[in-house]
């Protein structure tokens, strides 16, 4: 059976800023490229925020879904050239852990401003570093529903947890108005005011969309959301 993936030059860069930021976020990483309807190609990661990652890019896969190491297709993607066919190396279906979130019935909760999710986030890495351990950070860190948001007549709410908003930021989602990448010492005022992160519901998923990904967090009845 043919093996590959193809990136469009169009979004090699993108490919590659997603695979990287995976990586950093855990060195085991791997990655998961499914053929969507649209035509798009998703790249889907796990986190080690208990939350998922995905990024959609211009590009071909064959079979139409395939799970590999990270770091292998990052290493590969930057070894070839435009347009080339890449091989995705060994198969590591069994590294995959659960099912991919369905790519539809959402619904829009709210919008909040890039800008203060990244508050959020640093705030919440100050604490993680005052409260952590050399294994990380504490659990009730994590855990912590640190954004809360619901429709104009209150009909769905939702909150969000600080794995999320690490995650989001972890995976460089959020970036300036000039399309640079958000650092810890980035001015927010260098994200534009009227940039949006927009949370969604679905009936197992917390979905939070930022312009240059997604990530997805499971929904808790008892902590995390309640649909009326």
């Amino acid at each position: 059976m043919e093996r590959f993936i193809q990136i469009a030059e169009s979004d090699r860069s993108n490919a590659s800023a997603f695979l990287a930021h995976a990586q950093r976020l855990d060195d085991a990483a791997v990655v998961r490229v499914v053929a969507r309807p649209d035509g798009l190609v998703a790249l889907w990661t796990h986190t080690g925020f208990e939350v998922l990652a995905t990024r959609a890019v211009s590009g071909r896969v064959a079979p139409a879904d395939i799970v590999c190491d990270a770091a292998s297709l990052h290493s590969a993607l930057a070894a070839s050239s435009a347009g080339a066919q890449i091989d995705p190396g060994f198969s590591l279906d069994s590294a995959w852990r659960g099912a991919l979130p369905a790519s539809a019935g959402y619904r829009h909760v709210d919008d909040v401003p890039a800008r203060s999710i990244v508050g959020l986030a640093r705030n919440g890495a100050r604490v993680a570093r005052e409260e952590g351990s050399a294994h990380g950070p504490a659990t009730g860190v994590l855990d912590q529903d640190v954004l809360e948001v619901s429709t104009e007549d209150g009909a769905l709410r939702a909150a969000v947890t600080m794995r999320s908003l690490f995650a989001l930021t972890g995976m460089g989602f959020i970036r300036d108005r000039d399309g640079r990448a958000v650092t810890e010492s980035s001015p927010v005022e260098d994200i534009d005011a009227a940039e949006p992160v927009r949370i969604r519901l679905s009936a197992a998923w917390i979905r939070v969309d930022a312009r240059y990904g997604s990530v997805y967090q499971r929904r808790h009845r008892d902590l995390s959301v309640t649909v009326l």
